[in-house]
């Protein structure tokens, strides 16, 4: 933690008014500014850092890092005179943390004199450039309708017991920029996560060789809940460094927002704030936007930042202040849907409700291929009258189905269990997913192609009808 903290600027406190959970609350200060660091020394020698969250009228409330057991009201507190900062450098990747960017790999420290600011800083928008190019994450649902864009922010929305974890772990296996030149990197952000689960991500990692490439940050279930709320902070100032200083387009996975929230409203709580909507606080909105606004491709500097946070849905609840909140500062969501996953669909991404809206920029001709655009639409129509038959045949029966619902229904079927579902180590190219897209489409006659230009039909249509597997 030394590497985060400037020298104290000599702003000693004996005695603390009152505890309060994580929280401490002071009297007799002056000169201290907001999100400054400070360090605690109980009377037993035993040291813990915390952060200054209120300061007026010579009192101050800090944040404490870590467990409160055993704090004392005759502690001392020394006030660093900096916020929190990580040391960065090129070494960082490759590398494990823990949520206050301690190493957690066996290797020394960071050491570097560059030293950022976890917070960042504001992007002028006048110097945002528009997301314009595609990023490949090797999963066909993704890539061929919800294509995901450099610079974007991109949500999957899940529940409890759905395997949003094996998807994410498999993105960040598959994840490239198209072209030879492109160098591309990831930073992986999790919050509140079991020990097996993240075991299970750095093994997936160090097995396929995506740790190379990659900043790893863990808070672990079991490490102080508060830290949850730096752990996203650092990631993305670690990933603002290897996108804007060393040239790197950069995928940053957020997992989980759910229990970075959480965390939130439990110390808007013990704050005594008064509360919105399920207890989260009033400020629930602009907090997640100071996370998600951070992704983004900014003119005159090289590298670009992308955002796939990760929600799961308490109850799969879309409503909930978390998702809903979300919905409005992003661009899109994916959707992870239950009852696609227990028809042994992977991964369960429901199409219909999920949304990219970014995704007409990065593909096309020059980009992903001419069809794509065409064909996501052609797919999207299709698919929708397949559903629509498959409820009407719930009630009526197959056979009380028109020969067209029938068609549709079987397209629905094959879309599912051929373009949706795909192996967990299987990574499809978008060529590759665009042509299992015209093998699906074959199932429809030539007239039924209302979405798709006739020069497309007449260059990828295959004319063999859609192949048995």
């Amino acid at each position: 933690m030394e590497s985060m903290l400037s020298k104290t600027h000599g702003l000693v406190s004996r005695g603390l008014q009152e505890i309060r959970g994580s929280l401490v609350m002071i009297d007799n200060v002056e000169n201290v500014g907001y999100d400054e660091l400070v360090t605690i020394r109980a009377p037993d020698g035993a040291e813990r850092m915390g952060r200054v969250l209120e300061v007026g009228r010579g009192k101050a409330v800090i944040q404490i890092f870590g467990g409160e057991m055993g704090m004392q009201t005759d502690s001392i507190v020394s006030f660093t005179g900096s916020a929190f900062k990580i040391p960065l450098s090129d070494e960082i990747l490759g590398r494990i943390f823990n949520g206050i960017f301690e190493p957690i790999d066996g290797s020394p420290p960071i050491v570097s004199s560059e030293q950022e600011d976890i917070n960042g800083n504001p992007i002028n928008p006048r110097a945002r450039i528009y997301p314009n190019n595609f990023i490949q994450t090797g999963v066909s649902a993704i890539d061929g309708m919800l294509s995901l864009v450099r610079g974007q922010k991109l949500p999957i929305f899940s529940e409890s017991g759905l395997p949003h974890n094996r998807l994410i772990a498999q993105i960040s296996r598959q994840a490239s920029v198209l072209g030879e030149k492109e160098e591309f990197a990831l930073v992986f952000s999790a919050m509140g996560l079991r020990h097996d689960e993240a075991q299970y991500f750095i093994d997936e990692f160090r097995r396929s060789g995506a740790l190379e490439r990659s900043v790893i940050i863990l808070n672990l279930a079991d490490d102080p809940a508060i830290e949850r709320l730096f752990t996203p902070r650092i990631a993305l100032t670690a990933a603002e460094y290897i996108a804007f200083k060393l040239g790197m387009h950069v995928l940053v996975i957020l997992s989980d927002m759910t229990n970075y929230a959480e965390v939130l409203r439990e110390l808007s709580a013990a704050r005594e704030e008064v509360p919105s909507r399920k207890g989260y606080p009033g400020y629930l909105y602009s907090d997640l936007a100071s996370i998600y606004e951070r992704a983004g491709i900014i003119e005159g500097l090289p590298g670009s930042l992308t955002q796939m946070p990760i929600l799961t849905m308490p109850g799969g609840d879309i409503q909930h202040p978390i998702p809903d909140l979300s919905g409005y500062i992003t661009e899109g969501q994916i959707f992870l849907d239950r009852e696609m996953y227990m028809k042994g669909v992977y991964p369960p991404i429901n199409v219909l409700p999920s949304l990219s809206r970014l995704m007409r920029k990065g593909i096309g001709k020059g980009k992903t291929r001419e069809d794509h655009g065409d064909v996501a639409d052609q797919l999207y129509g299709a698919y929708s009258r397949g559903r629509q038959a498959r409820d009407l045949s719930r009630i009526v029966g197959e056979i009380g189905l028109s020969e067209d619902e029938k068609l549709y229904l079987k397209f629905a079927e094959r879309f599912e269990t051929q373009f949706i579902s795909q192996g967990e180590y299987e990574n499809r190219t978008i060529e590759r997913t665009l042509d299992i897209a015209w093998e699906l489409l074959s199932i429809l006659p030539e007239k039924a192609l209302t979405r798709i230009r006739e020069e497309y039909i007449a260059k990828y249509y295959p004319k063999t009808g859609v192949k048995q597997r």
